[in-house]
């Protein structure tokens, strides 16, 4: 209704096609006064309800229907009656109202899924916050419990300093945490640069090597493919720490994890293969979403939550396959990183 006035315009100009004779002029008189008028109480007209915009936009159309029926009576013979009544009094209201219902319904079906994005967004707010003091908790518990036994407690300077560096790292851990969900909403690499793919996964399985162990998980590599890729070297740790650590602990009574690089002329793949628990197409779905844990209540889905944040900062291509007690195999296709050879 707000563009009234331009479609008043374009009505008069194509009619101006058909001749400009007495129907032209009658024509601009009352397009000009109706699209004016239209475009006049259009802020009115956008307050009523869904079913009265209807029917008032049907009404108006049957009025100048009627009008422009009393007029034709006057020059069609008694044969045509019916054609002219159907033509003038049944199709154009009948048709706005379908157009204006139409429009309606697709009105009413973008308010709802804006409403269900903001639902989504609240409710994802939510599972943030249950996710914050849940991970914040326990380290601020252990902090605050040993601060009252060296508020309350005659301690040698032993005991203190043993007592201030548990409470250090209790803090340092509740500090990390925060750290992981600055990089879940908003990953900045740092410093980029180039990272050699076998060398890196190479020292992330070193630092992971007591944690396999005490899972009983044999850990097999096969870093036939080389090749260097453009990151953040802190993030890629962080990124493939949590991933390959979450493989780990799917298989909490022994199995096998086999971590594989393969190459094409533009990429470079990195599979990670477990014999673990496995995941349901359901469970694939929502890997890396907020507060989402295969592990149920016993876990917050924080770290992967941060990976899967990192790759997609990192524009890489994840393909997940996996079924319930077979195991899940993840691979993460990278960009190559072609070095530019110098010439002697």
């Amino acid at each position: 209704m707000r563009f009234s006035p331009i479609l008043g315009f374009l009505v008069i100009f194509f009619r101006a096609f058909h001749g400009i004779d007495v129907g032209f002029f009658i024509g601009v008189a009352f397009y000009t006064v109706f699209s004016l008028f239209i475009w006049y109480i259009s802020p009115w007209f956008l307050k009523l309800t869904s079913n009265i915009r209807i029917l008032f936009s049907a009404g108006i159309t049957l009025l100048i229907s009627v009008g422009i029926f009393t007029i034709a009576l006057n020059k069609v013979s008694p044969d045509q009656l019916l054609d002219i009544f159907i033509a003038y009094l049944i199709v154009p209201p009948l048709g706005v109202a379908m157009i204006s219902t139409l429009i309606e319904i697709r009105e009413k079906n973008q308010q709802l899924q804006q409403q269900l994005v903001i639902e989504e967004k609240l409710a994802a707010l939510e599972q943030m916050g249950a996710a914050i003091s849940h991970e914040i908790r326990n380290p601020l518990t252990t902090a605050i419990g040993f601060i009252e036994l060296l508020d309350q407690v005659s301690l040698d300077s032993n005991n203190s300093a043993k007592y201030l560096s548990i409470i250090k790292d209790e803090l340092d851990s509740a500090e990390g945490i925060i750290q992981d969900y600055l990089t879940f909403s908003k990953p900045i690499m740092e410093s980029t640069e180039e990272l050699d793919i076998q060398k890196e996964l190479t020292h992330i399985l070193k630092l992971l090597h007591p944690l396999a162990n005490y899972h009983s998980v044999k850990v097999s590599t096969d870093f036939s493919a080389s090749g260097t890729i453009q990151g953040d070297k802190s993030k890629f740790h962080q990124c493939f720490i949590n991933i390959i650590r979450n493989s780990i602990e799917s298989m909490p009574y022994g199995g096998a994890l086999m971590i594989k690089t393969t190459a094409t002329q533009n990429k470079i793949i990195i599979s990670i293969q477990d014999t673990g628990i496995g995941m349901s197409k359901e469970q694939i779905k929502r890997i890396g979403e907020p507060y989402y844990s295969t592990k149920g209540s016993e876990g917050t889905g924080l770290s992967m939550m941060v990976a899967y944040s990192i790759l997609r900062a990192m524009r890489v291509t994840i393909e997940v396959q996996s079924e319930i007690g077979e195991g899940t195999l993840s691979q993460f296709h990278f960009k190559r990183h072609k070095t530019k050879i110098k010439r002697r």
